[in-house]
């Protein structure tokens, strides 16, 4: 069984979250002896496994004169003519499976699903609902993808548009799907629900939860990790991944707010803790002493920075998923986050973490004071977290899930 996955790169810096899941599953199912291969078009491993769609990352001339006419249309991702070509492509050829882990972003003309799949069954795993909108990664809380888009109410949600062609994407989209052969994974109960809603109610889906490797995100001696990072022992270490704080999604003004409600006395027992391209940032705003360790590819490292907290914090507005969520609660380092999206399959309320009130900032700033002032509480989600962890969530059991589902599709 030959498996070649499909994402714009191989590494979360230019793949984001999708790109880590993808490279993860690669990783578990090589160990397990399945013969996986990854297609993108950023490469940034020396792995021999990883293969590039062309020569240079980026469009071609043809393509970017393309982009320009189809974005002013409001039409996003049907300006790559080179996706008709990757069929051409010998690490295509030697494929038994397609495992898309996302098209859009620029990196496939979903209208070549059709030609790419005509011959190969594929699976396509959802990042986000864009599979199933007229244009946005997230709805929020519109459901005109239910029927047909169009008078879109959020054209500069991610990817934005220039003008509102939603119906027609919309449309486009639910004609592709007639011709396509698709298998649908879905990362989350949530999106599981909506997909069942959507117009990929026409495939099979598939719930299969994204998969982390618990020997290398395990508890580590907190005492150990903190001198480590050269943080204070003395001091309640909250944990936040500034990645992107400009991005309403990801809610960096809701825990901005939640830090600044946080009692005067605990924040000055407490610091925070932060990793990602935009520490520095947030730091001139929160009222508390912080610690930045700034981008972290290494995942032995950014173990160490959770297991080195006492909470971390995920205030999203969507999630399909949340893997760094997952990363520390697999730590033993529970976690506070609103109850939206595929958050609460992993972050269980008195279980594994806190879940506030979407939106609703002050609550989130009651979660992190009522785990941090009581020791013992914090310490059983501790353990909780570890065991959830490691019964649901293992590389080896999310390898399994798809090697099953492989070989389900190939027999038929």
């Amino acid at each position: 069984m030959k498996v070649l996955h499909l994402w714009k790169s191989d590494s979360a810096q230019y793949g984001g979250g999708g790109a880590v899941s993808m490279y993860r599953l690669h990783s578990g199912l090589r160990t397990s002896g399945i013969d996986s291969n990854i297609l993108c078009e950023r490469k940034t491993t020396d792995s021999p496994y990883v293969h590039t769609i062309a020569s240079t990352p980026g469009l071609t001339l043809l393509d970017k004169l393309l982009k320009q006419v189809t974005s002013r249309l409001g039409l996003n991702d049907v300006h790559r003519l080179s996706s008709f070509k990757i069929n051409q492509h010998q690490a295509y050829i030697d494929a038994d499976i397609l495992h898309f882990h996302g098209i859009h972003g620029g990196f496939i003309n979903y209208l070549a699903l059709p030609s790419l799949t005509a011959n190969k069954p594929a699976v396509f795993s959802l990042c986000d609902m864009w599979a199933m909108t007229g244009h946005c990664g997230f709805s929020f809380d519109c459901d005109r993808w239910k029927t047909g888009c169009g008078k879109c109410p959020y054209p500069n949600t991610r990817p934005a548009i220039k003008r509102d062609a939603t119906h027609l994407e919309w449309r486009l989209k639910d004609w592709i799907y007639n011709h396509s052969n698709l298998s649908i994974i879905s990362k989350s109960s949530w999106l599981t629900a909506l997909a069942k809603q959507s117009l990929l109610n026409r495939f099979p889906i598939y719930q299969i939860a994204n998969g982390i490797d618990t020997t290398i995100y395990q508890p580590l001696d907190r005492e150990q990790c903190r001198l480590e990072l050269e943080i204070p022992l003395d001091k309640k270490v909250l944990m936040f991944s500034a990645v992107e704080l400009n991005d309403f999604r990801k809610g960096a003004d809701l825990l901005l707010k939640a830090l600044q409600n946080l009692p005067v006395s605990l924040k000055a027992e407490t610091v925070l803790l932060t990793f990602g391209k935009a520490g520095e940032e947030i730091a001139k705003d929160v009222e508390m002493q912080t610690y930045d360790l700034g981008y972290i590819s290494d995942e032995q490292q950014k173990a160490i920075a959770y297991c080195a907290a006492d909470l971390f914090l995920f205030p999203t507005r969507a999630e399909t998923f949340g893997n760094v969520a997952l990363e520390s609660i697999a730590c033993g380092t529970p976690v506070v986050s609103f109850k939206v999206g595929g958050v609460g399959d992993h972050v269980r309320h008195d279980i594994t973490g806190y879940l506030a009130t979407p939106e609703d900032y002050q609550d989130f700033s009651y979660g992190i004071v009522q785990l941090l002032e009581d020791d013992n509480f914090r310490t059983s989600l501790s353990q909780q977290c570890r065991e959830v962890a490691v019964r649901e969530y293992s590389l080896e059991l999310c390898v399994q899930q798809h090697a099953e589902l492989y070989s389900r599709l190939l027999q038929n």
